[in-house]
């Protein structure tokens, strides 16, 4: 799988923000980096901290970019920028302190086009990477909610799985007046169509399964109209996917059960993206699949968002952090 994403990269070479640049795993993920010379860590922070981090470590970091806050030449432009984004909201004083922290100052470095992608959270928690990039990053032009997606890979089969990781539940959204403005079928629809637009950077060929403890119609309550409606929902915004639910899992998977439960589908028994009705059962889900299916997980994938934007496990290593800065960069 990385050797297709590095190919794309190779072709269109990026630059990928990382927050904590003293970080050893990021010195360590950046000189690997480098050395494919198809991908260039922008590192945050002290010039002098950061090279010094990386020789006591013993990696060579030359040609990466490292950007000080502090010294800054634009950071006038970035704090103006910042004031216009938190208008009505943060004063002009509170936005150049904002910047001082390296996960705003990276997020900002994203928006204002000076990286193209951004890799967090080897020190940062997951709700101090995401609630930059909500706040400046925003949302793409259509999407109206971020969620998340996990690649599953164990040998040459490929797997994608959403949403496990940002949204809890899926519940309608509501104006001043109690109207209606986004449906939960919706929001799930959407999670489904940009589960299946990762899946095929990755290069998969979206077969999407909207997941219940249903199977066209065999069981009530729950989240069954959910995931029902989100398929009637998720066809409409997207003809051109094969998607189709509400099914139970061994419907999705197993070709026998599927045309016997689920007759004439054409995702039934053949899916590979799998969407489910809320995080407690993705989680669970794509956990099960890594500890005893033998599948190793990529992720969480962020969805929705202007730029790519992921976060990382403050336990990762240096080859989790390589591995998630050329997902994340391959998502442009």
């Amino acid at each position: 799988m990385f050797e297709f994403l590095i190919k794309k990269l190779k072709a269109h070479p990026r630059k990928i923000v990382f927050t904590e640049g003293t970080d050893p795993r990021i010195l360590e993920a950046s000189a690997r980096l480098l050395s494919g010379t198809f991908l260039t860590p922008v590192l945050v922070g002290n010039l002098d901290e950061i090279q010094a981090a990386a020789e006591e470590a013993g990696f060579n970091i030359r040609g990466a970019e490292i950007i000080d806050p502090e010294a800054f030449p634009d950071m006038e432009k970035m704090v103006s920028t910042l004031v216009e984004l938190r208008k009505g909201k943060m004063s002009e004083e509170e936005c150049r302190k904002l910047l001082k922290q390296a996960n705003y100052f990276g997020t900002m470095l994203v928006k204002m086009g000076y990286a193209d992608s951004l890799l967090g959270g080897a020190t940062y928690s997951t709700a101090d990477t995401v609630r930059p990039a909500l706040q400046l990053v925003k949302t793409k032009k259509g999407a109206h909610l971020v969620s998340s997606c996990f690649i599953l890979v164990r040998g040459e089969e490929k797997l994608a799985m959403g949403d496990c990781a940002i949204n809890l539940s899926y519940e309608d959204s509501v104006d001043k007046e109690g109207n209606v403005t986004l449906t939960a079928a919706q929001k799930l629809a959407e999670v489904a169509i940009e589960s299946a637009r990762t899946a095929k950077v990755f290069g998969i060929d979206p077969k999407v399964a909207m997941l219940s403890f249903s199977t066209n119609g065999s069981g009530k309550g729950g989240t069954v109209k959910l995931s029902h409606d989100a398929t009637i929902v998720a066809k409409e915004m997207a003809p051109e996917l094969a998607i189709d639910g509400e099914m139970q899992f061994d419907a999705a998977v197993a070709p026998e059960v599927g045309q016997l439960k689920f007759p004439g589908s054409p995702v039934a028994g053949h899916a590979n993206t799998f969407i489910f009705p809320n995080i407690e059962a993705g989680n669970i889900g794509y956990k099960i699949a890594q500890r005893l299916g033998g599948f190793e997980a990529y992720g969480p994938i962020l969805q929705g968002l202007a730029a790519p934007i992921n976060d990382l496990s403050r336990g990762c290593n240096a080859d989790e952090v390589y591995k998630m800065a050329i997902i994340t960069a391959a998502m442009v």
